[in-house]
């Protein structure tokens, strides 16, 4: 379902979070607090209140968002989005051994950080995934945690882009 700018500043609070509640995987309470910014001129505009409330919150608030999204490649239930984008890249269709390996980097990752490997997967495949989580297995945590902010921001962003009409 398309919707425009318009209807987005023109809902209820109700209507505005359930229209973009799941924009953060699982995190509704990132749309409820964006709320107040209304109106939004842009699409543009909208995601950036959105992301000035996840960046303001308190650290544990964000490492929830973080914990909030799931593993790349799992083939537990995930979320709507989710499922649409690890299906694009490919993560729906892995052999055995690359879920293997995926179930293992994402482990590891886990217990690096204390959350899972988030990548805008988008325009990416399976290999590229990989990749990414072999490299950033050996970041500090503090660069890991930015890294996670700047790709909820890219998956955050597609999002509204595919749902609202300028």
């Amino acid at each position: 379902m398309k919707i425009t700018i318009e209807q987005i500043n023109e809902s209820t609070r109700e209507q505005f979070v359930e229209l973009l509640g799941e924009i953060f995987e699982h995190s509704p309470w990132i749309a409820a607090s964006a709320y107040a910014a209304r109106p939004f001129v842009t699409v543009e505009a909208l995601h950036a209140a959105m992301i000035n409330v996840v960046r303001e919150s308190r650290v544990e608030t964000i490492v929830d968002l973080f914990r909030a999204h799931p593993d790349l490649g799992t083939r537990l239930a995930v979320a709507e989005y989710s499922a649409q984008e690890q299906q694009g890249a490919g993560l729906n269709q892995l052999t055995a051994e690359e879920y293997n390996q995926f179930y293992g980097l994402n482990q590891t990752y886990l217990k690096t950080f204390g959350f899972p490997f988030i990548l805008a997967v988008r325009g990416k495949k399976k290999e590229d995934i990989l990749a990414a989580m072999e490299a950033r297995i050996w970041h500090t945590a503090s660069e890991e945690a930015e890294q996670a902010l700047l790709e909820i921001e890219k998956i955050s962003g597609f999002r509204l882009k595919d749902l609202i009409i300028e």
